[in-house]
């Protein structure tokens, strides 16, 4: 019944991040057009005009990224306290003057700045509200209302791509950002009216707060007691260094694609657009996919990261190495299923897994080492556009991110290694199964396979075989 009376409150957050797709992928998707506005000559590819036209682009695009960085931690922070409602208005103010801003400007610097105002508003505001704001509304399911918020990215990933060469071909271009200037404008409006359960309760709350208080954190310390063995810094660190890497692939291939088909591939205009178009439909697919295997099938999220980042490598290595254009958007694909299709997400459920803590400050900092990602991915593209053209450039972009993917297969791999030391090994019988929990305290006959450590309470599992009822 909740979702009914917070529908308006869901409705306004997929809308916002429908529009967020948009900006995403904005200023890569119309690089050439943005630079001849911010008075780059454009005339030659081959021209170092051009070249710097590009970095001007990608400079940009790095700006938006850092804004994230410095903003996400602190956003979640100021949502808890001042509530949902006045972020989700702020980001959507802020995207209406950062929209406004691409299309008037003639100055890099100035698109900089814009870009830096919507990585603000997109993490600092809209992450830090939107999400949470979901899962209130919508407690029953709050995974499958995280699950609309990248669907509704990954529709307008798909769509815009095409409008953008279908708008330039027919000498409109900016059309490309005066339809996001009016979602920014209905985004400011459902804001405004949609009521928001979080900032209901905060009000009934007021004197509730040391409760509340306390069952997190006795939620945190059953999460620790589950441990055999406490994690070590190193571990900490992987899981979340897993989020720059996971991050700038994912980031990488959705503002570089295009580029790539047209400067290495020689794939024509519509080609290049369909290989950011198919990079979505392929995270769309991924997010319901992935949502089934976890929920229904109960997949241990470390497993689906490992296999995440084994097909993203093999992904990568298609599309660097096989220039044809069916294998490319079949690699394209995968790399949009694999890399881009809740492999952040699920990354996120490592962490909670490894470091109990706050929800909160382990999403701020898992955050925090995506925001870098986004920030360094364009800084380095503009750099070696500037040094070696465009092809060299995206050619090198696309290697530095198959190792990062071979970097995560390596972590992965080991924290796959630690989970069994950390939390030890389950007793399972497979078939059709009945899960009975057990509190055991001092020495207990178990079965064998089951640590059990005297003068402690420890909890597991033993599933048995359901032939009747019990």
């Amino acid at each position: 019944m909740r979702a009914k009376k917070y529908l308006w409150s869901i409705l306004c957050v997929y809308f916002c991040y429908l529009t967020h797709g948009i900006q995403a992928i904005i200023l890569s998707q119309n690089n050439v057009n943005f630079a001849k506005q911010w008075g780059f000559n454009m005339a030659d590819p081959q021209s170092a005009a051009y070249a710097a036209g590009l970095a001007a682009v990608s400079t940009a695009v790095a700006w938006t990224g850092f804004g994230k960085f410095v903003s996400v931690w602190i956003g979640g922070e100021i949502s808890d306290h001042v509530g949902r409602k006045k972020l989700m208005i702020g980001g959507a103010a802020l995207y209406i003057l950062c929209f406004l801003g691409f299309l008037f400007t003639k100055s890099a610097l100035v698109a900089s700045v814009c870009g830096f105002v919507s990585g603000v508003a997109t993490s600092g505001f809209w992450d830090a509200s939107g999400y949470p704001a979901v899962q209130e509304a919508y407690p029953a399911a709050p995974g499958s209302a995280l699950i609309g918020i990248k669907f509704f990215v990954s529709v307008s990933g798909m769509i815009y791509p095409f409008l953008v060469v279908h708008n330039a071909n027919s000498g409109n271009w900016k059309l490309n950002v005066i339809i996001p200037v009016v979602m920014s404008v209905v985004c400011l409006v459902l804001a405004i009216i949609a009521p928001f359960a979080y900032d209901d309760q905060k009000k009934a709350s007021e004197g509730k707060k040391d409760k509340s208080d306390n069952a997190a954190q006795a939620e945190i310390d059953a999460a620790k007691a589950a441990m055999l063995v406490k994690p070590n810094k190193f571990i900490v660190f992987l899981v979340m260094f897993y989020a720059f890497l996971c991050m700038a692939i994912m980031y990488g291939a959705q503002q570089y694609t295009k580029a790539f088909g047209l400067s290495v591939c020689g794939l024509s205009e519509i080609q290049a657009a369909g290989m950011t178009s198919i990079y979505t439909i392929g995270s769309i697919c991924a997010v319901l996919f992935w949502a089934f295997m976890m929920a229904k099938l109960k997949w241990n999220p470390l497993k689906v990261v490992l296999i995440d980042s084994i097909c993203t490598a093999v992904a990568l290595a298609g599309v660097l190495f096989i220039h044809q254009v069916a294998i490319i958007y079949i690699a394209i694909a995968m790399l949009g299923f694999f890399a881009a299709g809740g492999a952040l997400q699920t990354g996120l459920a490592v962490v909670q897994l490894f470091n109990p803590g706050p929800k909160g400050r382990n999403t701020g900092i898992y955050y925090t080492f995506m925001g870098a990602a986004s920030y360094l991915i364009p800084v380095v593209a503009a750099q070696l556009t500037k040094s070696s053209g465009e092809a060299s450039a995206v050619y090198s972009l696309m290697i530095m991110l198959l190792v990062f993917a071979i970097l995560a297969i390596l972590s992965s791999l080991y924290l796959v290694a630690q989970h069994k030391k950390i939390f030890g090994k389950k007793c399972i019988i497979t078939s059709n199964i009945v899960t009975i929990s057990i509190h055991i305290k001092n020495w207990t006959v178990v079965p064998k396979d089951v640590i059990i450590k005297k003068n402690a309470v420890h909890f597991f599992e033993i599933k048995l075989l359901k032939k009747r009822h019990l």
